[in-house]
């Protein structure tokens, strides 16, 4: 079986981000391959864990992939404080021959797949663009290793997440896909009562907010942080229009702050999101420059959680603008209108720096990897883990499975990705997730 069936037939997607179906994603040739392992977010450990413990496959992974796409390359990116990590690595690439491992600073968003491929290839990926424009393959670390698990015919059916911010005991888990996050809370020592409480999932900066406990740990879950209603990265992270808009309108002075610090402008793809600020704030879409300056922001927060100085959305605004002209027909257009600043290292946030505005410095704390496989009695398998169409059920309620069994599979002539049962149990529900209990 070739390496693009068995990632198939493994249900492997992208691990630390949308979740683009990795068959696809490696069917290409390509000069580089890069192993994404600098951790984008705050916080979250998973990556630096899963590299010290799994080096050995991380490099067979990529090697792999290598192989499959034709590179020339194969780099493996990580920051060069995660010592344990990066001396296992060295140490299996060199056993492998033919990687390398390139180190960076502590830095956000140094995980960002931009960002990535400007350190390794000195290029830049165009606007409406993918790493492929600049001859080069990205996967997250996690990913890596999911591909180097298919190629022994092991599908994907469980993930590591760091569980955070204000629980008892921080510390990272491997629990099958599906299970509730109440069980990972729990776990962690999290607050018996949640009421006054957000789950961020994902991570500080992109993450995103719930308080429904029975949210599932999908395929590209990584984080859970536990924050109290009252800290002021739950407001900043809400969803509230009206008040950015009426706050745009009375507070911002244009000053560029938001512009000059974010990293999409500094590479040179003219992200502006002080204009968008000024278009929302007088009502003008004329004010807002050009609609590449708006695809090309990755919301990263920069502007939002650290440039302005008054507190403001800028990045809520952009992803707002982004998403009405998308509705409206919109859509990039290939370019990187400018050379990337040569004083890009010097715009460049120490993530420490980023955790202190943020307001999470006592949070900043080891979350160590527990050992084995949580034990869980229920699952529920979202059919939609990855980007793409939903997955179509293979079994109905009452079939009993065993763990990595297949569950649901691809819709034919679709992207999308195959979907196996995490526990062995009964199938107690089929609806726009797959219930197995034990």
């Amino acid at each position: 079986m070739s390496l693009i069936d068995s990632v198939r037939e493994a249900g492997v997607i992208g691990a630390g981000g949308a979740g683009f179906p990795t068959h696809v994603k490696i069917g290409c040739q390509a000069e580089y391959v890069i192993g994404n392992g600098a951790e984008c977010e705050p916080l979250l450990r998973v990556d630096q864990q899963l590299m010290a413990k799994y080096a050995q496959d991380v490099v067979a992974g990529i090697v792999a992939v290598k192989e499959q796409v034709g590179a020339k390359k194969a780099v493996i990116c990580l920051k060069e404080h995660y010592h344990e990590a990066v001396q296992a690595l060295c140490n299996a690439a060199q056993s492998a021959g033919g990687v390398e491992v390139k180190l960076f600073k502590s830095y956000y968003p140094a995980g960002d797949e931009q960002q990535m491929v400007f350190e390794v290839t000195g290029k830049v990926i165009p606007t409406g663009g993918l790493p492929l424009d600049v001859g080069a393959v990205v996967c997250n670390v996690s990913t890596i290793v999911n591909i180097a698990n298919a190629l022994r015919g092991q599908p994907v059916t469980d993930k590591l997440v760091t569980v955070g911010a204000q629980v008892k005991r921080p510390l990272t888990l491997r629990v099958p896909i599906g299970t509730p996050i109440s069980m990972l809370l729990e776990r962690a020592g999290a607050p018996q009562d949640m009421s006054g409480y957000t789950v961020v999932i994902g991570g500080p900066c992109m993450g995103k907010l719930t308080k429904d406990l029975s949210t599932p740990v999908t395929k590209t879950t990584g984080g859970l942080l536990v924050v109290a209603d009252d800290h002021p990265l739950i407001a900043k992270k809400q969803d509230n229009i009206e008040r950015d808009i009426r706050l745009a309108k009375a507070v911002c002075c244009n000053c560029s702050m938001c512009t000059q610090m974010c990293p999409r402008s500094a590479l040179g793809l003219n992200v502006q999101p002080h204009k968008a600020m000024r278009a929302v704030a007088q009502g003008s879409g004329s004010l807002l420059g050009s609609a590449n300056s708006v695809f090309s922001c990755c919301d990263c927060g920069i502007c939002t959680y650290y440039a302005c100085n008054f507190g403001l959305s800028p990045s809520k605004i952009m992803q707002r603008l982004k998403t009405g002209m998308m509705a409206e027909g919109i859509k990039p257009q290939k370019e990187v209108p400018f050379a990337p600043d040569p004083g890009i290292a010097g715009k460049r946030i120490p993530v420490s720096r980023m955790i202190a505005r943020l307001g999470l410095m006592q949070y900043d704390v080891p979350a160590p990897l527990e050992d084995g496989l949580m034990r869980v009695d229920r699952v529920r398998i979202p059919l939609k883990m990855s980007i793409g169409a939903p997955s179509v059920p293979v079994v109905s309620v009452g079939d009993s499975v065993q763990a990595g069994d297949l569950i649901a599979d691809i819709r034919e002539n679709a992207l999308g990705s195959r979907i196996h049962a995490s526990i062995a149990g009964k199938v107690s529900a089929v609806d726009d997730c797959i219930e197995i209990r034990i």
